[in-house]
């Protein structure tokens, strides 16, 4: 039996002929995405762990939500992204006057692609 569009796409990026329901799959992703409210958690791990970034060039942080920070809180939050984005010399770190919505924001600026394998810690990242 054949493959949906979606089993093909894994198939790919894990390096087999076939995929199938139920299958526990490890792939390599394209993009990694993250937002200033799912990113900053996400960076206190990644901290605690004290490993390198996977690839600096396919990891995108975007503070699209807070942005313009209205208190301290969110203004904290966004800085941490962007302290964390320098130390590692992400790329795709997009600041203030530079971005948009997350979700429109990486198709316009070509970092996505049909068939390819997108990680975001974000509701509408299917979308």
């Amino acid at each position: 039996m054949g493959m949906t569009m979606t089993q093909k796409i894994l198939a790919r990026h894990v390096g087999r002929p076939f995929v199938g329901e139920g299958d526990l799959l490890v792939s390599q992703v394209d993009l990694v995405l993250a937002n200033d409210i799912t990113g900053p958690p996400a960076i206190n791990v990644f901290n605690e762990i004290g490993v390198p970034v996977f690839d600096k060039d396919k990891i995108a942080l975007v503070p699209d939500h807070f942005s313009p920070c209205k208190d301290i809180k969110s203004a904290t939050l966004c800085k941490q992204m962007r302290d964390f984005a320098r130390q590692h010399r992400i790329t795709n770190y997009f600041e203030v006057g530079r971005m948009g919505i997350e979700h429109a924001l990486l198709p316009n600026k070509g970092l996505v692609a049909p068939g390819e394998i997108i990680v975001g810690a974000d509701s509408h990242t299917c979308t």
